[in-house]
């Protein structure tokens, strides 16, 4: 089969709802969602199991995640309730309604709960659409949801002005009953351990670039607006065989600029060769989890390996 000519970067979609509404999660959590996201088709029925390779997930993220935080987050998403308001309902809805997990198999099986469906499946208006690999590339949980928030209005170019009650409740920052305490009440701690950090993280990594404002009535800080334009990515369309091996290859990309790989043949080689992506991918997590001791060349230590030096 001849590959296409361009790839498309892989776009997981939820709707508006969902991305405005109040909710918390760790960045192990969410990285689940998105993996479970990639794999939803509008042909899905009530009861579909959707099967999240553990190796296949850590892989995609660059970061290890052990058997305990795994049980702790598909155990944690059985119970985060989404707080979701339309007009006159507020709908308190989870995402599952099962997870399974197989022991020695590296497998997680999750079921959608029957009321969650409506807003992530054969979405056709309202949604929010959003790049996989970007999504995955983002190390804190802020920048996670910010980043699903601006991606709202990437096509507007700023995004509707929130005030910073409303803001916080949606990263569950702050709780509007007050039975919890505020974080980051402080708006100096506010911009630095979430609004700086999700910037900057946007900015370097993904399609988006994003600033914010924060707005004053009187002398303090009510709202704030975040501006949106999107940014040509740095790396070229690779063509391969499948469009949803896209994301996988832009990570390979940015782990062979990590091991000094930058001749253009050498990276066009391994790019253009799934056996060679897949090795790259093993290489990387073996590194990182001190399988594999490498500290002066790591980059030459895998082209040996790979018979390409």
């Amino acid at each position: 089969m001849a590959a296409p000519e361009s790839t498309v970067p892989l776009e997981i979609r939820q709707h508006n709802a969902l991305t405005t509404a109040r909710y918390e999660m760790s960045a192990c959590e969410m990285d689940i969602v998105f993996s479970l996201l990639s794999k939803l088709t509008k042909q899905d029925k009530a009861g579909t199991i959707y099967e999240i390779r553990v190796q296949e997930l850590m892989e995609l993220t660059g970061r290890t995640w052990n058997y305990k935080q795994l049980l702790e987050s598909t155990e944690n998403l059985n119970s985060r309730v989404y707080h979701i308001e339309n007009g006159k309902t507020l709908l308190q809805v989870s995402l599952l309604a099962s997870a399974l997990y197989r022991k020695g198999e590296g497998t997680i099986e999750l079921e959608i709960s029957e009321r969650m469906r409506p807003f992530l499946i054969d979405l056709k208006s309202n949604f929010t659409s959003y790049r996989l690999q970007a999504a995955f590339s983002l190390s804190s949980k802020y920048a996670k949801r910010i980043y699903q928030l601006a991606s709202q209005w990437k096509d507007i170019g700023e995004t509707k002005t929130y005030s910073l009650d409303e803001f916080k409740g949606m990263l569950k920052l702050k709780d509007p009953t007050g039975k919890e305490a505020e974080q980051y009440a402080q708006i100096s701690s506010l911009q630095k351990y979430v609004l700086d950090v999700a910037t900057t993280q946007i900015n370097e990594h993904t399609d988006l670039r994003i600033k914010y404002e924060l707005l004053k009535k009187g002398r303090s800080f009510q709202s704030i607006k975040f501006y949106v334009n999107t940014q040509v990515p740095q790396q070229l369309p690779i063509p391969f065989e499948l469009e949803a091996d896209d994301a996988k290859v832009q990570l390979a990309r940015k782990h062979l600029e990590t091991l000094g790989i930058a001749e253009p043949k050498l990276v066009q080689d391994i790019l253009h060769s799934p056996k060679h992506v897949d090795a790259l991918f093993a290489f990387i997590y073996k590194l990182k989890t001190d399988k594999i001791k490498a500290t002066k060349n790591p980059g030459g230590l895998f082209l040996k390996m790979q018979g390409l030096r």
